[in-house]
């Protein structure tokens, strides 16, 4: 373990002008930051392995939560192993990508023992075909397009490596055209939806989530392969409560370098709220995303939520 807690030592080593907003490069298509699409080949490459679990997101749309949740129930609810490293440590990132010498998720992963727990925000088309040769097990979270565009935004302010979101009026626009790092939305949302079909995936939701915590943590559990009992499911769901995340410093990721996530600007975990786009988005700016929402979900059966 001790070699991953050099991750954040390399970043205060390494010289700070390494760290900017890097520009988005497109990968088949999809716009991914440049130090990605200049590894893509090694990215595309990565060799899965059969018991590898994967925690794949649109990004902010209840990663870390799912993680916390996932940790815990491998571990039976000890408390004590999943507070043992930070969630970057714990949870390798696929296919994040530093200019040298910081190590990128590839090269952390490799040096990996099994069973590895991997967190990406690729879209389904993207992923490394090794996944689905090995039939690993996925779990796919999905938030409604409103707060996903919220969060992503105040997410874009304090993370220093992505390009900077402008205004809210200006970041609406990037995101209904998926101009904004790992692509658009509903790409990525229907993409995942439609692979359901062919692969282990456990497809959820984080309206669920926030609605009932305990009964949506028992179907992470059970596709798992795990039964605890109803006190360690409890003890679970206090500990992942947004609340308690947001004290823990193995979750909250205040132990990542500032040159990094600012977290003077916004607090990585900030809300954690449904609906909190109705703080944010104007009339107009409504309009036009249930615009969007109504022409680029008809086919489909899938449903989100914009309020519980």
């Amino acid at each position: 373990m001790s070699q991953f807690w050099d991750y954040n030592q390399a970043i205060l080593d390494a010289p700070q002008e390494l760290f900017y907003r890097f520009q988005l490069n497109p990968v088949h298509g999809v716009p991914i930051m440049k130090p990605i699409a200049d590894n893509w080949e090694r990215i595309e490459a990565f060799q899965a392995r059969p018991d590898d679990l994967l925690v794949a997101t649109y990004p902010k749309a209840g990663t870390t939560w799912m993680q916390e949740i996932v940790d815990s129930i491998i571990n039976d609810g000890d408390l004590k192993k999943v507070k043992c490293a930070p969630m970057h440590v714990r949870f390798p990132f696929l296919e994040i990508c530093n200019p040298p010498p910081v190590p990128c998720g590839v090269d952390i992963l490799e040096g990996t023992t099994s069973p590895r727990k991997i967190k990406t925000h690729l879209p389904y088309e993207l992923i490394p075909r090794s996944f689905w040769e090995h039939d690993c097990k996925v779990i796919y979270v999905a938030r409604n397009a409103k707060d996903s565009a919220v969060s992503y935004y105040h997410f874009d302010l304090m993370e220093k490596t992505q390009p900077h979101p402008g205004t809210w009026e200006e970041y609406v626009g990037k995101f209904l055209k998926g101009n904004v790092p790992w692509g658009g939305w509903f790409d990525h949302v229907i993409g995942w939806w439609k692979a359901r079909a062919k692969h282990q995936i456990l497809y959820m939701f984080y309206e669920d989530m926030k609605e009932d915590p305990k009964r949506e943590i028992h179907k992470v559990m059970r596709f798992l392969g795990k039964d605890l009992t109803e006190d360690l499911l409890e003890k679970i769901c206090q500990h992942t409560s947004f609340k308690a995340m947001k004290e823990n410093p193995m979750a909250n990721y205040s132990t990542t370098p500032a040159s990094v996530l600012d977290q003077s600007i916004s607090k990585f975990m900030r809300k954690g709220e449904v609906s909190d786009w109705k703080n944010h988005f104007t009339v107009q700016q409504n309009e036009m995303l249930d615009a969007e929402y109504q022409k680029r979900m008809e086919g489909t059966d899938l449903k989100f939520r914009f309020s519980i």
